[in-house]
């Protein structure tokens, strides 16, 4: 799997790759080049005492020298520039992807999978290529050369090299085949670690109110602890590898100067042809070692590439249909034909042979009991799930024939939990309309009731909003919501229990004067206090996912058992009526 996405993600660099792969070889060929000019200032200089053949040829080594650096350093200024560039584009493919995921396909990978893999899990593999350039490109020339030109030195110990390599191949590869299940370990518990310091930074007001700080320290000390044991695990074998290939590395140059000095007493060897040939081999077992290292990367990057592999071929639940209609939604009529709907692998559907009609200019509200699949139901509208039997239509046309820019742009959602982004007021508000002015972003506001809270910010519209808008009170974040749906001016508005955190008074002002911007368009509306839904004129009740009533609110009153329980558990009779 990490081949094929180095092979898909790398094509754009293959020019720099092919730079980086020439100056690697010319870099690796000076090296070897520069042990043999200094056998011969050895056996031709040193032994008959020539100063100047011992100048010149130290010359020609400075030179050498000089050459190797330079194509290092470009060689790996290089490597270093494609590394970067493909783990940012392997980011972004991630990041793309997870984009056009479905509530569905999130749910299933879960929220702090998805940043680990599209963070800790692409550094693994940038960090890899980084190494392939910067080492592992040259430890082939540098293994099959040093082996050469050891021949060219002497044969004669040419059986050492035979003997050594296959020891520390079978050596690495004992080690590497125990190491590669914990690495893929260490991933899945980077993966709990992420989720439960989300869910204590999320849930922090929770903690402290319950006063679980020690429950969920000690949660975050179990969690951590078993990352600990897998890595100290891994890293027990990962400890072996350097001493294995030192060990190897000392007990073959010892090798080659018990033997090679035996021939040198003898008057066979030459001290400098047994100086070169003890570099060479010290070059090879290096370039041996240099592959090492990267074999101690290699099976934690292939398990990382795995997991991005699996996001990545991940298809979404919802897309458009190849031939789905590109036509502008002009009215906003929506309508719910026998809708059925099941999560995946749940027992019973969460909607039931649904039928619901919103008119342009008409507000439709859903009430039910908790559970019964209000906030379901508002979801299937803009497709963000697609239904398992039945149809919504959307100005007739069936949504999941619609091209899904068209469906989306015709809605307006404010969401049951208002989420706001990092950045400001204006930024948010401009969302649903990037062009739009400051004084309809004031309209907004002002419909929405959140003028005069902005207007009390330092900044107004510049004012800063942090992640999740967390710097401002549940009410306002939620007419803040409300404000970006009204800039966008969209054909259909849903409201998912939207004005729970208002006042009686503040949410009575904001429902009239969103009459003012709604005259047009379909309202359809979730709630739970009857108070914010009793004048809309059509009133859906939902009961374990079915509809058990419609109509008005005093003719439900009359005719749904269902909707006068849920009423009269807020209002008495009298205010009922």
């Amino acid at each position: 799997m990490l081949w094929t996405l180095a092979r898909t993600y790398l094509r754009p660099y293959r020019s720099a790759i092919a730079l980086v792969l020439v100056f690697q070889l010319v870099a690796t060929l000076a090296n070897l080049y520069l042990p043999g000019l200094n056998a011969d200032i050895i056996d031709e200089g040193i032994v008959n005492g020539d100063t100047g053949y011992i100048l010149r040829t130290g010359g020609v080594m400075l030179l050498v020298t000089c050459v190797q650096v330079v194509c290092t350093i470009v060689a790996v200024y290089y490597g270093a520039r494609t590394a970067m560039a493909f783990g940012r584009d392997l980011r972004a493919a991630v990041f793309g992807k997870v984009e056009t995921f479905a509530a569905q396909e999130v749910a299933r990978f879960g929220a702090p999978t998805l940043i680990t893999r599209s963070t800790n899990d692409v550094q693994q593999i940038q960090l890899v290529a980084f190494m392939v350039f910067a080492l592992l490109v040259a430890a082939p020339i540098m293994c099959v050369g040093g082996i050469i030109m050891a021949l060219r030195q002497d044969v004669g110990l040419s059986w050492l090299i035979a003997v050594v390599i296959p020891v520390l191949v079978v050596a690495v590869g004992f080690i590497i085949a125990h190491m590669r299940p914990y690495f893929r370990q260490m991933q899945g518990k980077i993966d709990v670690i992420n989720r439960i310091l989300r869910e204590q930074i999320m849930g922090i007001q929770v903690i402290r109110a319950f006063v679980k700080g020690d429950y969920e320290r000690q949660r975050f000390a179990v969690a951590n602890a078993e990352y600990r044991d897998v890595a100290i695990k891994a890293g027990q074998w990962m400890a072996l590898m350097f001493p294995t290939v030192m060990l190897v590395m000392n007990a073959s140059s010892v090798a080659v100067l018990w033997f090679g000095g035996h021939r040198v007493a003898d008057g066979t060897l030459e001290v400098g042809t047994l100086t070169a040939y003890l570099t060479y081999l010290i070059q090879i077992l290096m370039s041996v070692m240099m592959a090492t290292f990267m074999f101690v990367l290699l099976p934690r990057a292939e398990v990382a590439a795995d997991r991005i592999q699996e996001v990545l071929a991940t298809d979404p639940s919802v897309v458009s249909a190849p031939d789905a209609d590109t036509a502008h939604v002009t009215r906003g009529r929506v309508e719910l034909q026998d809708v059925t709907f099941s999560y995946p692998e749940a027992e019973a559907p969460v909607l039931s042979d649904v039928d619901l009609v919103a008119e342009p200019g008409e507000t439709t509200a859903i009430i039910g009991s908790t559970g019964s699949g209000k906030t379901t139901l508002l979801n299937l509208i803009p497709r963000l799930f697609d239904v398992t039997g039945g149809r919504v239509l959307l100005d007739g046309v069936d949504v999941r024939d619609r091209a899904l820019p068209q469906v989306w742009a015709a809605m307006g959602l404010v969401p049951q939990r208002a989420f706001l982004f990092s950045g400001t007021v204006a930024s948010n508000l401009r969302m649903g309309k990037p062009d739009a002015t400051d004084e309809e972003l004031w309209e907004a506001l002002e419909i929405a009731q959140a003028r005069d809270f902005v207007e009390a910010m330092t900044e107004g519209l510049d004012a800063p909003i942090a992640q999740g808008g967390t710097n401002v009170s549940g009410g306002q974040r939620q007419r803040l919501a409300i404000a970006r749906a009204v800039v966008s001016r969209p054909l259909v508005y849903l409201f998912d229990d939207s004005f729970s955190a208002l006042d009686f008074a503040t949410d009575a002002a904001l429902r009239r004067a969103l009459r003012t911007v709604t005259a047009d368009a379909a309202v359809i509306v979730v709630a739970q206090r009857v108070s914010t839904i009793r004048d809309a004129d059509r009133i859906v009740v939902l009961d374990e996912g079915r509809v058990v009533g419609t109509g008005t609110h005093l003719d439900l009153m009359e005719t749904c058992e269902t909707y006068r329980e849920i009423v009269l558990s807020q209002l008495t009779e009298q205010e009922a009526a």
